[in-house]
């Protein structure tokens, strides 16, 4: 009987203390309700507060609601733009202890072997932020890194433009915009990267001044405009940090916000399938999926970069010394998207022409000022180029598949062909030296291939898209193999093949590019637009 007492008073207890424990658990939650309550209340009143002076709701409902395309390419632009707000945070802790002077002074820091060296002072901020500001040579080889993926992200983000199509109708504007960022962001690079007043970085500028000095007539006014005297001057550092700091990043973030608006006004390109056409954007809203998706992206290059930084080492100017006008880099090469420039400067002789009193300088004025006025003017006049052969001039809201463009495709591939032996031209004196080559020979197989390899690589690259239209007609007709072999009563023996979905069907159907466009009349002009008209879309599997 004591037992059960015992028992009885025992689950009592526990009863009573479940009992509290939920009065307990309830008031918390009314309490933490309530909190929530309040503080719903508070940001609604905000929010109506900001939207009766600014467009906020307005704004945010329609930022919400934005589709985005969720194939990878679509990350592209994004990669730049965090690179970019990546810059924009390290160059703000730079300014703080960058000197843009070029006075002289004798170094006393803490990187031993330069102490007694005379240099400016440019040269000696930069190694007191490498060697004696915390954390200042981590967030200098950030902002190196994060200049370099910039640069990069916004070539390959052009690139994919150009492969699908992406710069037709309505968009030409947005493909002028990026390509204008695009050597903003070069000249940016050049700058940022000329301010150390080291001895590579000088050299550099010695080359810079070579180009202004090779424009005809006016060479010698811009050099002088640009360096405030003769060789090497005293303004041209202060100058390039102005330039840097304010007037290159204000244009570059003019012009992103700007190709963001349009973005948004335009809506994105998306690659063909069911249900996907001209009218809709196919993908994942902004919130909450493509905001998850892009921030980790975010984190992943912040994270990447300052790893980068951490571990690998990037534009030493300890190991150049200071830049004396008497002395040259050796092994001097720029960074990587300016040594196209380097390259064809390289590969171009050195002819000159005396014209009526003038000296021409065929180098550089060819390779350094002609060469990129012309390239830059045809990647800017492309679009309307192709519209006016094709006579296409409707609009374009899903992407081409590069393979069934075979012209222009095989016109990309060429033209980054060129652009890789330019780029191994600009190393011709380490590859030479590494590979125990004659300078003299690799010189004239690198001048025979920038015009033999970038054909090569048309013809092939039309040919393999021809190809792969080929295999997808055949995909459609028959199927894709299994992979196995089937033997008929009568001995014969078949490959078996699996049909289609219907989506991927879909797919490799959906492309029918126009006919060349016949010639309106026989004038010269619309003869020779015909002509290449017939060109452009001669080769296709139909």
């Amino acid at each position: 009987m004591r037992r059960i007492r015992d028992e009885k008073l025992e689950h009592d207890r526990r009863e009573r203390v479940h009992e509290l424990r939920e009065r307990r658990d309830r008031a918390r939650a009314a309490a933490t309700t309530g909190r929530h309550r309040r503080a719903a209340r508070q940001a609604e009143s905000g929010a109506r507060w900001l939207d009766g002076r600014l467009p906020f709701l307005d704004a945010g409902k329609g930022l919400l609601r934005k589709i985005f395309p969720d194939h990878w390419s679509f990350l592209l632009g994004e990669l730049a733009l965090y690179s970019f707000t990546l810059l924009l945070l390290t160059g703000v802790y730079l300014t703080f202890f960058f000197k843009p002077a070029m006075g002289e002074t004798v170094y006393t820091g803490g990187y031993a072997p330069l102490r007694g060296v005379r240099m400016t002072e440019a040269y000696a901020s930069t190694l007191a932020i490498s060697f004696d500001v915390r954390g200042g040579l981590l967030i200098r080889q950030m902002h190196h890194w994060a200049a370099l993926v910039f640069v990069a992200a916004i070539g390959v983000h052009l690139l994919r433009v150009f492969f699908t199509g992406a710069y037709r109708r309505p968009r030409e504007v947005n493909w002028l915009i990026g390509l204008t960022l695009f050597q903003l962001a070069l000249v940016e690079g050049f700058a940022g990267y000329s301010l150390p007043d080291d001895l590579l970085s000088g050299t550099g500028l010695r080359t810079a001044q070579g180009f202004m000095l090779a424009v005809p007539l006016v060479g010698s006014y811009l050099a002088f405009f640009a360096f405030g005297s003769e060789w090497p001057g005293q303004d041209i550092v202060p100058r390039l940090y102005t330039t840097h700091v304010l007037l290159l990043p204000g244009l570059l973030l003019g012009l992103v916000t700007a190709h963001l608006i349009l973005v948004f006004y335009l809506k994105h390109t998306q690659w063909g399938g069911p249900g996907r056409s001209g009218r809709n954007v196919v993908g994942q809203p902004f919130f909450p999926t493509f905001l998850a998706k892009t921030g980790g992206l975010a984190a992943m290059v912040f994270g990447l970069l300052a790893l980068l930084a951490a571990v690998a080492q990037i534009n030493p100017i300890w190991d150049y010394g200071p830049y004396r006008a008497d002395q040259a880099s050796t092994d001097a090469q720029p960074d990587w998207y300016m040594g196209f420039l380097e390259g064809a400067l390289r590969l171009m002789p050195g002819t000159e022409t005396r014209l009526w009193g003038h000296t021409v300088a065929w180098n550089p004025l060819l390779p350094a000022v002609v060469f990129p006025l012309v390239l830059f003017t045809a990647l800017y006049a492309y679009p309307f180029v192709e519209q006016w052969i094709t006579g296409d001039r409707s609009e374009h809201h899903l992407c081409d598949r590069p393979r069934n463009r075979p012209t222009r495709t095989a016109l990309g591939v060429a033209g980054v062909t060129a652009y890789a032996v330019l780029l191994l031209a600009g190393a011709q004196d380490v590859l030479a030296y590494k590979f125990e080559l004659s300078v003299d020979v690799l010189d004239w197989t690198l001048r025979v291939a920038l015009f033999v390899a970038p054909a090569l690589a048309f013809r092939l690259t039309r040919y393999l898209c021809l190809a792969l239209q080929s295999r997808d007609r055949d995909r459609v007709a028959r199927g894709t193999p299994t992979g196995f072999v089937d033997q008929s009563p009568e001995g014969g023996f078949h490959q078996g093949h699996t049909p289609l979905t219907p989506a991927r069907t879909y797919v490799l159907t959906l492309d029918r590019p126009p006919d060349a466009v016949a010639p309106a009349d026989t004038s010269r002009r619309e003869r020779v637009r015909a002509a290449l008209g017939d060109w452009y879309y001669r080769d296709r599997v139909r």
